[in-house]
């Protein structure tokens, strides 16, 4: 059985060893543990720090309003490289935080909220904050139930037409995802990958756009291109704004071979 991870605040494990140190949980997530979970003291969990450190413990003390942790072992995950970015168009119905959420599970890196030109929700200024947080949340409860050391940044939105400055940076390789599109994703990728690796520049982040349910406008995937991004294709079915950043995501995660596990140090 895969233990329950609970993450401490970040800097929580800096300086430990592992076996023979002991962390807190805060009062929030020491009510869910022994109120909602009903673990106790002898039961092994999974601690994090939010930053790729954590490690196996045993709790100890569940008496208190922060609940304590015996560690057992600490390791820290590096850092993907490249790195994965989801451009996610915000979409109606919370397809956009569906598919947050399976991306956040499948290993994405970085997540950016969009309100593309044909995006029927839209970023209202006065709610803004309130939509930034629910994200959040969503990033938060999909790193934690998927066991991952790190979590995933929220970005701040982009609006628009802007989204196209994201293709400016000479190490970030911008993919779009299209219906129309010639280039397949998985082929695409290797070819770029391999370029990069012969003539340089490396490629440090790789960003995935996925448009809204209207598709991404005309406008948008002109900017897109004339800044450098690439025009892709997924298959040959049209994916919904829930599932093609994800479907994206796996394709990738194969190529680059992010699926096996990376190499954790102590």
């Amino acid at each position: 059985m895969t233990h329950q991870l609970f993450y401490v605040a970040p800097g929580a494990l800096e300086g430990l060893t592992g076996r023979g140190d002991q962390v807190e949980l805060d009062a929030a997530t020491t009510r869910h543990a022994v109120k909602s979970l009903r673990l106790a003291p002898g039961d092994r969990v999974l601690v994090a720090d939010g930053t790729g450190t954590g490690g196996v413990g045993e709790l100890v003390d569940t008496s208190g309003p922060c609940a304590v942790v015996g560690l057992e072992e600490l390791t820290h995950q590096p850092a993907p490289a490249p790195r994965l970015v989801l451009v996610q168009a915000l979409a109606k119905a919370d397809r956009d935080l569906l598919a947050v959420a399976t991306a956040v599970e499948l290993g994405v890196d970085a997540v950016i909220p969009w309100q593309a030109e044909r995006s029927i929700v839209r970023l209202k200024a006065d709610k803004t904050a309130k939509t930034v947080t629910k994200w959040q949340s969503q990033l938060l409860t999909a790193a934690q139930q998927s066991r991952r050391y790190r979590i995933p940044e929220l970005r701040d939105p982009v609006s628009g037409t802007a989204v196209a400055e994201l293709a400016q940076h000479r190490n970030r390789l911008v993919l779009v995802t299209h219906q129309d599109a010639t280039e397949h994703l998985g082929e695409m990728l290797t070819d770029a990958m391999q370029q990069a690796h012969h003539d340089g520049p490396a490629i440090s982040e790789i960003a995935i756009v996925v448009g809204p349910e209207g598709g991404i406008s005309q406008a948008e995937i002109t900017a897109l291109q004339d800044a450098g991004a690439r025009i892709v294709v997924l298959g040959t079915h049209i994916l919904r704004a829930s599932t093609a950043g994800p479907a994206a995501v796996a394709v990738i995660n194969e190529r680059l071979g992010r699926w096996y596990p990376p190499q954790a140090t102590g």
